[in-house]
């Protein structure tokens, strides 16, 4: 909590030459290492070959891997934005705060792993919570349902971005591509499951609806991208309604 809130670093008021790194650069080198390789190649190691430095010499500075994806995670939070225009109303406020959010998800997807079962509690995850609370009382309700409005564009947000981010992956885990999949297994349902629209009729009828790639982005980040919109119209729809009722 002290190296969140920068209440000190461990060495920096010990005698002796000024220390060479830094909590920051540490943090800096950390996210590197994620964003580019992955949260599996993320090691003291790995952070420390990326600065010119033992892993061991680390531990001077962050006491362990854990306190270091905690402080990662509450650095890359920074970069959300604070202030949101209002002036258009609580609606066009959350969803652009849903857009960026996503994107910031998907240039991090790293992120998508840090457990929100109990929270970092760092400054800007509580920067993050504030800004959005703010959109969020202009719906005009109370704590407890703004609370519950909090933690339902939050998880809707985050499914939908980790949806988006193991579908990149899929293609260099596997050696297949993401259209190349649903077009095997779909010749596949044909064989193994006969008549499977006659068994599966609900199923079928809302897989009807066609779908065209865009221009960018596997058939799976295509639809979550369709569907992203949709599901949010209509939870703002759904919160209207029930602020509405009181």
């Amino acid at each position: 909590m002290a190296l969140l809130w920068r209440n000190g670093e461990p060495g920096e008021v010990r005698p002796g030459p000024k220390p060479g790194l830094s909590v920051d650069a540490i943090v800096d080198a950390a996210i590197a290492v994620a964003d580019g390789e992955g949260m599996a190649a993320l090691s003291m190691r790995r952070v420390g070959e990326r600065l010119g430095r033992t892993g061991m010499s680390l531990y001077t500075y962050v006491p362990s891997k854990g306190e270091l994806v905690d402080l990662m995670y509450d650095r890359a939070l920074a970069e959300l934005p604070r202030d949101h225009d209002v002036s258009k109303g609580w609606r066009p406020a959350v969803a652009s705060w849903a857009e960026q959010t996503l994107a910031f998800y998907l240039r991090h997807p790293w992120v998508l792993q840090v457990s929100q079962a109990r929270p970092v509690l760092g400054p800007n995850e509580f920067a993050v919570l504030e800004s959005l609370v703010a959109i969020l009382r202009g719906t005009g309700a109370g704590p407890r349902g703004v609370r519950g409005m909090v933690a339902l564009l939050f998880d809707f947000v985050r499914g939908a971005a980790t949806t988006v981010a193991e579908s990149r992956l899929a293609p260099s885990a596997t050696g297949v591509s993401d259209e190349e999949w649903w077009q095997a297994r779909s010749h596949l349902l044909e064989e193994v499951a006969p008549g499977f629209a006659a068994r599966y009729p609900m199923v079928s009828w809302v897989e009807s609806a066609d779908d065209e790639p865009g221009e960018a982005g596997s058939y799976t980040e295509h639809r979550v991208s369709e569907t992203f919109s949709t599901g949010l119209a209509l939870l703002l729809d759904g919160i209207e309604a029930a602020v509405t009722a009181g």
